[in-house]
């Protein structure tokens, strides 16, 4: 392999190390907003070339956590310029001091949205949406009775996606990322429980039957409740109360 080969094979694993270093420095606030970092001291630091500090400022700044300012240096920007819907983001976040509020926001998120997508994709979705979404709720419940919980995050990441993709609302469709990267995120926090409730296992299914019945109102309802329960499991990550309207299913 030439020197050259080895550059181009090592770059994208030492720039993905630097964005990660530098970007979960922004988002847990070790590095303020309005700090300026010098890319020949992040080079020096981080022991890489030049062209791998440039393409981690691209992919920084293009999560709006950067900027490059001429004569100045590269400047950190306040979280309301972040990309807040980044996956990548939203992970560092679940990581670091940030994730009760980032639980908060996206399943606040996920509770005004996903219900309204049940109800679109019982109206919208194709017949190959809903058989698979019949077909992942059954396995879902199989490897939930068995504490399969790697499996079932899977599962759970791919039914969320089809509800979401077949409302037929490209918006909704989106924030399949986004869902993703929360469900991960709750799952290597230790916030589902070693076996998922029968009554959650049972909802999937409910959704799921009523968008293949096109039953709109059911697959909103059964959502709903879905997404109570989760909000009361994972408000404790914010606060020690449930306010949440309404009293979550037990």
């Amino acid at each position: 392999m030439s020197l050259d080969d080895k550059v181009t094979t090592m770059s994208p694993s030492l720039h993905t190390r630097v964005t990660e270093d530098v970007g979960r420095s922004i988002v847990d606030g070790t590095v303020p907003a309005g700090s300026v970092l010098l890319a020949d001291e992040i080079e020096r630091h981080q022991g890489v070339s030049r062209s791998v500090i440039r393409e981690a400022v691209r992919v920084l700044g293009s999560m709006g956590l950067v900027e490059s300012v001429k004569r100045v240096g590269i400047r950190v920007l306040p979280p309301e310029r972040w990309n807040a819907y980044d996956p990548t983001i939203i992970r560092w976040r679940l990581l670091g001091p940030g994730k009760g509020e980032q639980l908060r926001s996206l399943t606040e998120l996920r509770s005004a949205v996903e219900p309204m997508a049940a109800e679109l994709a019982a109206r919208h979705a194709g017949a190959e949406v809903s058989t698979e979404l019949l077909h992942v709720s059954g396995l879902m419940r199989s490897a939930g009775q068995c504490g399969d919980l790697s499996q079932f995050l899977e599962l759970d990441i791919r039914f969320h996606q089809l509800v979401l993709h077949g409302s037929g609302n490209e918006m909704f469709a989106k924030l399949d990322e986004p869902v993703a990267a929360v469900l991960s995120g709750r799952t290597d926090l230790g916030l589902m429980p070693d076996h998922p409730h029968q009554n959650t296992l049972q909802l999937h299914a409910d959704v799921a039957e009523a968008i293949q019945a096109r039953r709109p109102g059911d697959a909103r309802a059964a959502m709903e409740l879905i997404m109570r329960r989760t909000y009361a499991e994972v408000q404790p990550t914010w606060t020690n109360k449930y306010d949440y309207i309404g009293e979550a299913s037990h």
